[in-house]
């Protein structure tokens, strides 16, 4: 009798042992086309961006990393012309090497961009064909990615080769919370967008139950309207209940959906002047909803 195959290890455990092996925090991840100077061709992998170093894996489940790319000394990123559709093709220019790296769609090219300029430049790049919420995560990281260089300056060289214990909460560590998150109460975000229209038209917030969340939206369509959608928590991931649910794996992709489904019309709320989280007005497109929450 053929012994039975060994289970496949859990997305969790093997961020659990990625993270042990690399000590390093987990800013974007994602399919990445690799061509570096000893590789005759492309080599597809699935890439993470940790700190300032990219870690290619064989495939998605795969816990070890098979080579890596320390990005923090790139003199510049360069577009290259691609005669591919749908597809972005750049070079990481270093001092000892150039690196080609091609992704599937120019989506993804673009946040590729923008997470590598924002992690290397200490800055976030401005003028990128961004959502709001993907230009809202380059800040988060951006801040996170300041906070470890202090920290690592400041911690004893004994300690830097040393390994850290794994973080037990995957979408902890990639970040706390969206920016729109406010711990307030239905009355209380509903007051929050109708006195401060210019901040935004989204607010996420826990729910009555206290397990869930809620996503209250202020909508311009005929006249302004105020309307509350629940986010149900279901194991690792979270179920808009509209009249089809939508099941995302995390809140950031929660937010994500509302503006894309609203082309850009709805906002995150957000206490801040900053220019570069304005986006601009889009026709409006209404969700429907399932039930006021």
């Amino acid at each position: 009798m053929m012994a039975k195959k060994p289970p496949k290890p859990a997305p969790r455990r093997i961020f659990q042992e990625r993270l042990k092996i690399t000590s390093l925090p987990l800013y974007f991840e994602g399919f990445l086309l690799v061509k570096r100077s000893e590789y005759q061709e492309y080599k597809h992998y699935w890439t993470e961006l940790r700190g300032t170093t990219l870690f290619f894996y064989s495939d998605k489940k795969s816990p070890k990393y098979v080579d890596k790319l320390d990005i923090i000394d790139l003199t510049c990123l360069t577009d290259q012309n691609s005669t591919e559709k749908n597809c972005a093709n750049f070079t990481l220019v270093l001092p000892k090497e150039e690196v080609q790296l091609k992704t599937e769609n120019t989506e993804s090219g673009e946040e590729w961009r923008g997470f590598i300029l924002t992690v290397t430049e200490l800055s976030v790049p401005l003028h990128m064909s961004l959502l709001p919420g993907q230009v809202i995560r380059l800040h988060e990281v951006l801040e996170r990615e300041k906070k470890r260089r202090i920290e690592t300056e400041q911690m004893p060289s004994s300690a830097l080769g040393k390994e850290k214990e794994p973080v037990e909460d995957y979408v902890d560590v990639l970040s706390p919370m969206p920016v729109c998150f406010y711990s307030v109460s239905r009355k209380e975000a509903t007051e929050m967008l109708e006195k401060n229209p210019s901040l935004g038209n989204m607010i996420l917030r826990p729910g009555s139950d206290s397990k869930s969340y809620s996503i209250t939206i202020r909508q311009e369509i005929d006249l302004p309207r105020i309307k509350h959608y629940k986010v149900m928590s279901v194991g690792k991931n979270y179920t808009i209940e509209l009249e089809r649910p939508v099941t995302l794996p995390n809140l950031f992709s929660v937010i994500d959906y509302f503006m894309k489904e609203t082309r850009g019309n709805l906002r995150p709320f957000i206490y801040s002047t900053d220019e570069t989280l304005e986006t601009k007005g889009f026709p409006a497109t209404s969700l429907k909803l399932k039930k006021n929450v």
